[in-house]
């Protein structure tokens, strides 16, 4: 593995770096014998990383100087959009304000604006130099400390020797930082990176200074030892205000000590493999939980987005809610947010230290600006509502009424003519029963996973489509419903065809202004449902 120590980048590895950034770097590869003085893989792992930060973290590839690891974990490293929400999530858990100035409303929407782009950037992939070298809209941003009321203005470089009994928020597993300098600098607080990899350490410092991060400390070590030097917070209070264990139990949410861990556990096994269970994460929360929540207030875990988040809540005892995080209608990670039941509330005073928490389970599901929040008793309670299928194509074929030159529509049309598609991270969470009773929506079939409604729902939290037309696989039907369409874009749920064998049988090219969702109607019937976006 290629040591991102500052003492490579020479004079003649940074030239060739600001020279060739915007070149092919597997043609660069070849040009290693020409520069003997350019430690040429360090140099390709920067050129690539900082072309992949112009989509994924435009802050920092605004920023000279910044040190980017081997492509793979470029790759894996969170998004800004992502990173960004972690960070508003943890001032929430800790209670700070969120846009409660005109200053704050400015930069939320400046980062709101910031999403789109980058949501831009992912599904075109291009690049907006532009935008990302635009130093007015970066300092508009939430992140990375130009705000004084989110960081401290000692001037001190980053240092692992100068905290100790002071840090408020840990790191367990910084990986490449993009994370920590997220959460740190939204925070504010004194903070603590943690990584066992050297040349990562070395590369964070470098980078975290470069961001203007202050008051973080960079720590080359296990995760599990550093956990394991934090006092917990009941012997704290115990020997801070000279009282009893008992009465301690109570001051588990203080001021004191550590307020918020972060922890990344590795999803693979010695071989490579992706594990299912979070028993089989390195290191294993399911162990560490106790001792975590002993010594903080709030513990965010994050995962995979593979992994099943109803298996990862019973394998631990304190999760108190579930974050669905996507971007772009892909899903990206899940966040699960740790706290005790009695936090909230000092049991010797009587008087509240913060935020008094709900009992039940709350799960938050996130795509892009779009926001759904339920709990897990709303969940149980909830029934998915199923459309007739009479209601939806009649069982005659006779033609009623037009809807374009050449496409007509069954009667049942004007009964629900809107159809929605939940985002990924609803898909994910799976609470469908909900989604259908707020928004007096009827899902086509058990395992469509599509709605249908009688009236427009403008805030429903997915793609809606109006419906033009709904056909059947009568050859007959087909042809007259699909007169005039050349291209479509098509999308297959419970149905027996892929999306390829779809378009094959009828002919038809991707994209276009048309939709098709092929799918299976409650009476086991096949259908296309041609749509158009919009409601």
């Amino acid at each position: 593995m290629t040591n991102h120590s500052t003492e490579i980048m020479n004079q003649a590895t940074q030239d060739f770096i600001r020279q060739h950034q915007d070149e092919d770097v597997r043609q660069l590869a070849f040009l290693g014998s020409k520069y003997p003085e350019v430690n040429m893989p360090f140099a390709l792992d920067q050129i690539r990383g900082r072309k992949m930060a112009h989509v994924k973290l435009p802050r920092w590839a605004s920023i000279e100087g910044i040190i980017y690891p081997p492509h793979i974990s470029m790759e894996q490293c969170s998004s800004e959009q992502t990173a960004l929400y972690k960070a508003e999530l943890a001032a929430r858990l800790l209670g700070l304000s969120v846009s409660s100035s005109e200053n704050e409303k400015e930069c939320d929407k400046a980062s709101n604006s910031h999403f789109s782009k980058i949501c831009e950037f992912a599904s075109e992939g291009a690049v907006d130099s532009e935008f990302a070298q635009n130093e007015d809209t970066c300092k508009k941003q939430q992140i990375l400390t130009e705000c004084d009321k989110y960081v401290n203005k000692s001037k001190e470089k980053p240092n692992e020797e100068d905290f100790s009994e002071e840090i408020e928020f840990v790191d367990l597993t910084g990986g490449f930082g993009v994370d920590f300098s997220y959460i740190a600098s939204r925070l504010g607080v004194k903070s603590m990176y943690v990584e066992r990899q050297a040349h990562l350490c070395e590369a964070a410092k470098e980078n975290f200074e470069r961001l203007g991060l202050k008051n973080v400390s960079v720590k080359n070590g296990d995760g599990i030892e550093v956990l394991h030097s934090f006092h917990s917070k009941k012997n704290a209070a115990s020997d801070t205000f000279g009282i009893t264990e008992e009465q301690s139990q109570s001051l588990l949410k203080t001021n004191f000590g550590l307020k918020l861990i972060f922890i990344d556990p590795a999803r693979r096994d010695d071989a490579g493999n992706k594990v299912v269970s979070l028993k089989d994460c390195t290191p294993d929360v399911t162990v560490l939980q106790e001792e975590m929540l002993s010594k903080a207030d709030y513990v965010i875990i994050k995962l995979s987005p593979m992994l099943d988040w109803h298996r990862a809540v019973s394998e631990l005892s304190h999760v108190r809610e579930v974050h669905i995080v996507s971007v772009n209608n892909e899903c990206k990670e899940l966040l699960l947010v740790l706290f005790a039941r009695n936090m909230g509330m000092n049991m010797v005073s009587g008087t509240d230290l913060g935020a008094k928490h709900d009992e039940n389970l709350r799960i938050f599901c996130i795509n892009d600006s779009q926001s759904f929040v339920c709990d897990e008793t709303e969940m149980a309670s909830s029934a998915v509502k199923i459309a007739s299928p009479d209601k939806i194509v009649s069982s005659s074929v006779k033609a009623v009424k037009k809807v374009s030159s050449d496409r007509i529509t069954s009667p049942a049309l004007d009964e629900m003519p809107y159809l929605y598609e939940p985002n990924a991270s609803l898909m994910k969470a799976g609470c469908f029963g909900v989604l259908s009773e707020r928004y007096d929506a009827k899902m086509l079939s058990k395992n469509s996973h599509l709605f249908v409604s009688e009236d427009p729902v403008e805030a429903f939290p997915g793609r809606a489509f109006r419906i033009i037309a709904v056909s059947s696989f009568n050859k007959k039907e087909l042809k007259r419903q699909l007169s005039g369409i050349t291209k479509a874009n098509i999308a297959t749920r419970n149905f027996p065809l892929s999306v390829a064998e779809l378009r094959k049988r009828l002919k038809l090219k991707d994209g276009g202004e048309t939709y098709i969702f092929a799918t299976t109607l409650s009476d086991e019937s096949h259908v296309l449902v041609i749509c158009e976006r919009g409601i």
